[in-house]
């Protein structure tokens, strides 16, 4: 089971750096310009880094879960699963905000215009935190027993 998930972690990142390192033509850059309403295209040194945070996001995730249901419940397994779900909100805030800096297109504010975006962005912080908080104080709490 281990080397499983070690293997498609590996994976994941391997791909993720091969990806990174592709040239990118002015052609595709125009055509990123174009379809963005002339938004500036990321690249070099912060394209690659901005690249690379969603994969390492997605293997904590991973093991964040993995670890929340190895514990199997009980006090320690509850504060973990409750970190798991926050570190879930926060990857797909991570996403919404890698897509906006490298496209342009902000999700929420299409969805709910300027300042109802604003709002939602907003409830979503308050929700990553608020569970990663809540989990780790029932882990807190369990440790002090």
């Amino acid at each position: 089971m281990k080397r499983k998930f070690f293997l498609f972690s590996a994976i994941i990142l391997a791909i993720s750096v091969l990806l990174s390192f592709l040239p990118q033509t002015q052609e595709a850059i125009t055509i990123c310009k174009a379809a963005t309403n002339n938004a500036a295209v990321v690249t070099g040194l912060e394209g690659f880094l901005g690249g690379m945070e969603l994969p390492f996001l997605g293997i904590a995730l991973i093991f964040s879960f993995l670890t929340a249901n190895r514990l199997k419940g009980g006090r320690f397994g509850a504060g973990m699963q409750l970190m798991a779900w926050g570190f879930l909100v926060m990857a797909i805030g991570h996403l919404h905000m890698q897509v906006d800096h490298f496209y342009g297109f902000n999700l929420f504010n299409t969805l709910f215009g300027a300042v109802g975006g604003q709002i939602a962005w907003f409830l979503a912080l308050m929700v990553t935190w608020g569970l990663s908080g809540f989990g780790f104080y029932k882990i807190y709490h369990a440790s002090k027993v």
